[in-house]
């Protein structure tokens, strides 16, 4: 039926007879009752069939989504095709509700959920449905119920209010490009046109090297790829690009973090003959070698104080995002954090004792010409507050590389916390000599047991168990209760150290003992040769005072009086006579 607005201008036509066939829709299809939500979704069917090829994406999408819900609840699916079917959805949802936004210009997927305020994890959620590993059910779930709760958000509820019109597609693209060029502030205008500039720089790098590698692997068919100097061709783009980087920093670290750049898709690591798990079960992070080969002369133009500070922190940021949503993101990005620092670490360092053949060929593999100076402080920052599996290896990385490096006792409390919040149950400090470990805080068995070896004579040593598993970390406590270190620990208590001790202790009410107790078979509170009777704890003599016997300050008493005098006037139920005969009646020890 064919509405009118408020202002007398011609509305859409809309495929549901009125409001209240409108609002049962909406109540049915968030119930949870399977029943309800297929009459909703037979209600839809039929507007699509009003709409044809105009029926609204967020009805769609919503539709969609709860259709997966629905088949869920009834059991009859397995979990591969429940995992299909949802990914379908959350696919379809992501590039419907997106794809109106993309002008001429091609905006990065990221940008434009940003923009709708749609999470990001559900756009890596999509990328990994969609190139990637299938996620679990658990996961899809999760993204059902978020995109179904934004869909409410965003288009159902804001159509109770009006007049049931269709808001995402009530204009044509050209009212859309023409609004946006009104309102859009100039800023935003320049900052797409840098962006689009950047990934324009950026895609011809990239075809210049894979038409580079055909050539390559046509000619010798090698399995290995070495490279090649820059073509000629390959020069003139990073000239460009040198150009344009000094101004435009962010634009080009922004790129360089999309998809298909310094993280690959499948079909560049096919091309470039390298597994997806290449490298993952390394016990450091770090990128496949030829993948670093093929970044290598852009990222050698580009190093500089600035443009590396600025990566690493997009790098950092980038991870606090996708640590818990994408594996693939994750090791790649923590692979090239680990190996811009280690290569800026190590440009410029003296070649001592190689022959000129092999200095060249030490510095064509070297990533970076020259050392440039960090915000360590910014950095360490950043990496706290992006934890994941391999944060204890940056996070020594960059400890070890600080120009002005923290105190020895602080580097290993980061350290130990780091590993205890993202690796529970290990507890190991990676890589740490047995010298750093003096003044070990105690955090967990392992570093107890240390600490105790430490303080203990050569001939009483505890062995240090390596982590290990749960069930075997029980064998290591029985070890523990059989050696009794504490009985070697007081016979190594020597004269001169009881005296240092009582001298500490002088003018205190608390003694050295120096009896030869086990104290292990004293509860807290009791000492050897007392009773068991509590009446052995009650003085001999005493005195006692009545309450009103105690001396008394005029000024506190002044003060009292006037704020009970006030209560009083309130409404307190004690009067000042009860509180008299009360005072009068209690006994002070």
């Amino acid at each position: 039926m064919n509405r009118k607005t408020s202002s007398g201008k011609a509305g859409h036509v809309v495929a549901w007879i009125n409001k209240a066939e409108w609002d049962q829709v909406l109540e049915y299809l968030y119930s949870k009752d399977c029943s309800l939500q297929k009459y909703a979704l037979q209600r839809i069917s039929a507007w699509r069939g009003r709409y044809g090829s105009s029926t609204p994406v967020a009805v769609e999408s919503t539709a969609d989504l709860v259709r997966c819900q629905v088949v869920d609840a009834s059991g009859r699916g397995c979990t591969e095709e429940l995992v299909l079917l949802y990914g379908m959805a959350l696919v379809r949802f992501v590039n419907l509700i997106t794809e109106r936004k993309q002008k001429t210009i091609s905006i990065p997927l990221r940008r434009l959920a940003n923009e709708m305020n749609i999470p990001e994890w559900i756009v890596n959620l999509r990328h990994d449905i969609t190139h990637g590993k299938l996620p679990s059910l658990k996961w899809c779930r999760k993204g059902c119920e978020c995109v179904l709760e934004w869909l409410r958000q965003e288009y159902w509820s804001q159509q109770l209010g009006s007049s049931l019109v269709e808001q995402w597609d009530s204009s044509t693209e050209e009212d859309e490009e023409e609004e946006e060029e009104v309102t859009e502030p100039h800023n935003g205008l320049k900052h797409k046109e840098i962006y689009k500039k950047a990934r324009e720089l950026l895609v011809s790098y990239e075809k210049e090297q894979f038409q580079v590698l055909a050539e390559l692997q046509k000619e010798n068919k090698a399995k290995k790829v070495m490279w090649p100097c820059p073509s000629s061709e390959l020069e003139w783009i990073m000239m460009q690009i040198k150009d344009f980087a000094p101004e435009n920093r962010e634009a080009l670290a922004e790129v360089l973090l999309d998809d298909g750049f310094l993280i690959p898709t499948l079909e560049q690591l096919e091309s470039l003959q390298i597994h997806p798990s290449d490298n993952a079960e390394l016990s450091m992070p770090c990128v496949p070698r030829v993948f670093v080969q093929f970044w290598h002369p852009l990222l050698k133009l580009l190093h500089s104080q600035v443009f590396t500070q600025v990566l690493l922190e997009k790098l950092f940021a980038e991870l606090q995002l996708c640590t818990e949503t994408s594996a693939h993101r994750t090791q790649y990005i923590t692979g090239w954090i680990t190996d811009i620092l280690t290569y800026n670490h190590r440009a410029g360092k003296s070649q001592k004792g190689l022959s000129r053949s092999q200095k060249e060929t030490k510095s064509k593999c070297q990533l970076f010409a020259n050392q440039v100076r960090l915000q360590w402080q910014k950095l360490l920052t950043l990496c706290l507050a992006a934890p994941c599996l391999a944060s204890p290896y940056l996070l020594q990385q960059i400890l070890t590389y600080m120009d002005k490096p923290l105190p020895l006792d602080t580097q290993q409390r980061l350290l130990h916390l780091c590993c205890i919040y993202t690796q529970p149950g290990e507890g190991a400090i990676p890589s740490m000599d047995t010298d750093q470990l003096e003044e070990e805080a105690v955090h967990t068995l392992e570093s107890l047991l240390r600490r105790v070896r430490q303080d203990l004579p050569p001939r009483a040593k505890v062995p240090v168990p390596q982590p290990a598993s749960p069930a075997s970390r029980l064998n290591v406590g029985e070890r523990v209760t059989v050696q009794e270190p504490s009985q070697d620990l007081h016979e190594q208590l020597s004269p001169e150290i009881i005296a240092e001790r009582m001298a500490a202790l002088k003018g205190s009410p608390w003694q050295i003992c120096t009896d030869n107790v086990k104290w292990k078979d004293f509860p807290l509170g009791k000492v050897p040769g007392q009773s068991d009777d509590p009446s052995c704890l009650l003085l001999d003599s005493y005195s006692m005072m009545s309450v009103l016997e105690q001396p008394v300050d005029v000024e506190r008493t002044a003060v009292r009086g006037a704020v009970l005098s006030r209560g009083i006037s309130e409404g307190l139920l004690w009067t000042q006579s009860d509180l008299h005969k009360l005072k009068s009646g209690l006994q002070l020890f």
